[in-house]
C-alpha cells in the first residue's frame, strides 16, 4: 500500500519501489530487491512503463449562463387541483361535524335516545346472526347450544341494564317469562329485579317544577332547613325502579306520603324506545317464523300507559271502589289514597305505606312483639306518628343530602329486634290468591304486575294479615265477553271438560288445547289427549343429546306458533292475565304452598258466573246450579292437596307446589324448554 506522501515522494519502504519519469513524459516504476514475494529476474532493478498522462483543456470561449426566454419554453402543464382527495375530504369534514351536532343533541336533548336506538339494532343483529349460524346439533362457532344461549343472554342483559328506562321494564317483562326460555336466561335475568340506579334530586326538583310551576318547597309545603310548621321531605329516594324513584314526605298537615316521580328522561327516551322494540321484533318474526310481532302493539300500549301516572292513579282508585265492594275482600285487602291536588302525568302522591314485603318470609312469622289487640304501624289507614322535630332538624344540618328523616318504627319488633308480625302465611296467600282471582273473573281489571316487591303485609288488631297492593300502572283491562269465556275456560279445565276447553280455546286462535291449558294452570294438564307430547316423545327417543336439545327447541317454536295460530283470534289479554298467574304461582311456592291455589281460583271463576252482574237472572240461576255440582268435583283436588299437607307435615321437605313444578319441569323436558320458577332469587 503506497500512501498519498510516499508517491509523491516515489518510494515504498517495503518494496523499495521508485516512481519516475523518463523524458518523454512516461512514467516508471522502478524495483529494487526482493517484496512482496515477487522474484525478479535480476538483482538489479526493474522497470515498469505506463502509457502517457492526458490533459484535457476547455478549447471554448466562456460564456456566461442566459436562462431561456419564456418564448422559447414549452407550454406548461396545468398545475394539479386534486379535486378527488378534496371532494372525499369535505365529506369527511361535513360528516364528522354533523355526527358530532347529532351526538350532542342526542346527548343534551333526547337522552342518548338514538345512542340507546344504535346499540339495540346493533346487538340485535349480531345475536340474530348468531343464532342464524349456530343454532344446529353442532354450532360450528360455539361448543354446545348452551354456550350459545349463555352469551347472547348476556349481550342481552348488558343492553338492557346500559340502556336503562323503558329497556329495564321490557327486562323484567322477559324475567317474568323466563321459566320458559333456556336456563342461561334464566340466570341472567332474575337480576333484573335490583333497584335502578336513582337520579339526583335536581332532576326530580326540575320535574316537580315543569309540571307544577313550582318548587317543592311550595307544592308540598315543606322545608327543607327544618323550619318549624312546615312539612319535610327526603331528596334521597327511599326507592328507585326503572322509570320513576319515590320520596318520603311529610306535609305539614300530617300526611305522609309517597312521592313518586317519573325520570326526566323517561319522556324523551319512551316513544324512540318503543319504535325500536317494534322495529327489533318486526325483524325477528321475519328472521325466525315466530309470530311475535302482532302482539307488539299490544304490549307497546300497556308499556307507555305504565308511563302515565294519571292512568295509574285512575286504576288505583278503581280497584280501591271494588274492594270497598266485595265484602269478601273488604278489611282484607288495602289500597293506597292517592293525592290528586299533589299529582300530574308524571308525578304521582300517594299515602305512605308501613309493612313487610312478601318476600321477608321470616318477619311475616316471627312472634308479635306489640300489644295485645294492636295492630302494625298504619293498619286500615290509621295515622302514623310523627318524627322528632329536633332531630329533623339536627339531620338537615349535618347531612343535608344523605338524610333519612322517616322514623323507623319497628316497635313491633320488641327489645332485642327480632319480632315479627306473627301472621298466617296461609290466611296471607289466601288473600292474594282471592283478591287476584276477583280481578281476572269477577271485575275484569286484572293487576299485571303483582310480583312480591309491590306486595307490603301488615298485622290488623285481630291478628290477621292486611294485604296492601301498590303500583297499578299495569293493568289489563277484559271485555266481558272474553271474562265469560275465561272463566268457564278454568271451570272447565277443573272437570276436564275437553270439548268444551277445545271449543273455546279454538274461538281464540289457538290450535293445542294441552299446552295451552298447562300453561293457564302452571301444571300439567292431564284431561287431554296428550297428543302433543307423545308425538314429541316418539320421535326424539334415541338421539344424542345434543340433537336432543335442538329437536327439544324446535318444538318448542313449533308449540308457540301452534299457540298464536290466528293472530287476528288471539286475545291480546292472555299475554298480561299469563304473567299474573305465573307470579301467583311462584309467590305460594315461596311461602311453601300454604294454599290449594288452583282449587280458590277454580272456584272464583265458577262463582263468578254466578255473581257478574252483566248476566241475565235466568243465567245466573242456571250457573248457579252447576256452581253446586263443581263444588263437589273440586273435592278431588283437596284430596290431592291435604295428602301432600300431611306428608310435609311428617317431614316431607317439598310442598305441593313442588310437586306441581317438578310435572310441569317433566313435561316441558319433553317439550322441548326448561322451566326455573324461581326468578325472584338474585
Amino acid at each position: 500500500m503506497i500512501t498519498f506522501g510516499q508517491a509523491r515522494q516515489g518510494i515504498c519502504s517495503r518494496c523499495l519501489l521508485r516512481l519516475r519519469y523518463s523524458q518523454s513524459g512516461q512514467r516508471q516504476l522502478v524495483f529494487s530487491g526482493k517484496a512482496h514475494g515477487i522474484r525478479l529476474a535480476s538483482p538489479t532493478s526493474t522497470t515498469t512503463t505506463w502509457p502517457p498522462l492526458r490533459r484535457h483543456v476547455q478549447s471554448q470561449q466562456f460564456k456566461p449562463f442566459v436562462p431561456p426566454s419564456p418564448e422559447s419554453l414549452p407550454k406548461a402543464a396545468p398545475p394539479k387541483t386534486y379535486r378527488r382527495t378534496r371532494k372525499w375530504g369535505r365529506r369527511l369534514l361535513y360528516l364528522a361535524f354533523s355526527l358530532g351536532v347529532i351526538y350532542e343533541v342526542d346527548e343534551y336533548f333526547l337522552y342518548s335516545s338514538l345512542a340507546r336506538s344504535a346499540r339495540t339494532f346493533w346487538l340485535g343483529l349480531v345475536v340474530a346472526t348468531d343464532y342464524k349460524i349456530n343454532f344446529r346439533p353442532h354450532p360450528p362457532l360455539a361448543n354446545s347450544i348452551q354456550d350459545l344461549h349463555t352469551r347472547n343472554a348476556e349481550r342481552l342483559f348488558d343492553l338492557l341494564r346500559t340502556n336503562g328506562g323503558l329497556y329495564l321494564k321490557i327486562g323484567q317483562a322477559i324475567a317474568m317469562q323466563s321459566a320458559i326460555l333456556p336456563p342461561a336466561f334464566q340466570k341472567m335475568f332474575s337480576k333484573m329485579f335490583d333497584d335502578a340506579p336513582q337520579n339526583p334530586w335536581k332532576d326530580a326538583e326540575k320535574v316537580i317544577l315543569e309540571d307544577f310551576g313550582k318548587t317543592p318547597e311550595e307544592l308540598f309545603g315543606v322545608s327543607f332547613s327544618g323550619e318549624p310548621g312546615k312539612g319535610v321531605m327526603e331528596r334521597t329516594a327511599r326507592a328507585s325502579a326503572s322509570v320513576a324513584q319515590v320520596h318520603w314526605a311529610r306535609l305539614a298537615d300530617g300526611r305522609e306520603v309517597a312521592v313518586k316521580i317519573q325520570k326526566r328522561e323517561i319522556a324523551q327516551q319512551v316513544g324512540l324506545d318503543l319504535w325500536t322494540f317494534k322495529v327489533v321484533a318486526r325483524i325477528y318474526t321475519f328472521l325466525f317464523d315466530i309470530p311475535l310481532y302482532s302482539l307488539v302493539p299490544y304490549i307497546s300500549e300497556r308499556l307507555l300507559l305504565e308511563t302515565d301516572f294519571v292512568n295509574e292513579a285512575d286504576n288505583s282508585e278503581r280497584m280501591a271502589q271494588l274492594v270497598a265492594g266485595e265484602s269478601r275482600l273488604r278489611g282484607r285487602v288495602y289500597i293506597p289514597k292517592v293525592y290528586r291536588e299533589l299529582s300530574s302525568k308524571r308525578i304521582m302522591t300517594a299515602e305512605w305505606i308501613e309493612g313487610v314485603r312478601l318476600w321477608d318470609k321470616e318477619t311475616l312469622t316471627r312472634p308479635w312483639q306489640g300489644r295485645w289487640r294492636q295492630g302494625s304501624p298504619g293498619c286500615r289507614g290509621e295515622p302514623l306518628d310523627p318524627p322528632d322535630h329536633d332531630t329533623v332538624a339536627k339531620v338537615l344540618r349535618t347531612n343535608a343530602l344523605e338524610e333519612h328523616l322517616k322514623p323507623t318504627r319497628d316497635w313491633w319488633k320488641g327489645p332485642s329486634g327480632k319480632g315479627g308480625l306473627g301472621v298466617s302465611l296461609k290466611d296471607t296467600m289466601q288473600t292474594m290468591v282471592d283478591l287476584f282471582s276477583a280481578q281476572m273473573f269477577l271485575w275484569g281489571t286484572c293487576h299485571a304486575d303483582p310480583h312480591p316487591g309491590n306486595i307490603f303485609i301488615r298485622r290488623l288488631p285481630s291478628g290477621k294479615p292486611e294485604l296492601v297492593l301498590i303500583d297499578h300502572g299495569l293493568y289489563v283491562h277484559m271485555q266481558p265477553e272474553f271474562r265469560h269465556q275465561y272463566s268457564l275456560f278454568w271451570k272447565s279445565l277443573m272437570t276436564f271438560d275437553n270439548k268444551t276447553i277445545g271449543k273455546i280455546v279454538q274461538s281464540w286462535g289457538i290450535n293445542n288445547p294441552d299446552v295451552f291449558a298447562s300453561a293457564t294452570l302452571m301444571r300439567p294438564y292431564s284431561g287431554g289427549d296428550n297428543s302433543t307430547s307423545d308425538g314429541i316423545k316418539r320421535t326424539m327417543s334415541a338421539k344424542e343429546q345434543q340433537e336432543r336439545s335442538y329437536e327439544m327447541q324446535q318444538q318448542m317454536r313449533k308449540g308457540i306458533r301452534e299457540i298464536l295460530a290466528d293472530e287476528k283470534k288471539w286475545p291480546r289479554e292472555l299475554i298480561f292475565i299469563g304473567r299474573n298467574l305465573r307470579i301467583v304461582q311462584g309467590n305460594n311456592q315461596f311461602l311453601g304452598a300454604p294454599v290449594n291455589r288452583i282449587k280458590i281460583m277454580g272456584n272464583w271463576a265458577s262463582r263468578s258466573l254466578v255473581d257478574s252482574p252483566d248476566l241475565s237472572y235466568g243465567e245466573k240461576l242456571l250457573n248457579l246450579g252447576r256452581h253446586f255440582l263443581f263444588k263437589f268435583v273440586l273435592f278431588s283436588s283437596d284430596v290431592v292437596f291435604y295428602t301432600s299437607k300431611i306428608a310435609q307435615f311428617f317431614g316431607r321437605k317439598q310442598n305441593v307446589e313442588d310437586d306441581v313444578e317438578a310435572s310441569m319441569k317433566k313435561m316441558a323436558g319433553d317439550m322441548g324448554f326448561e322451566l326455573n320458577h324461581r326468578v325472584f332469587e338474585g
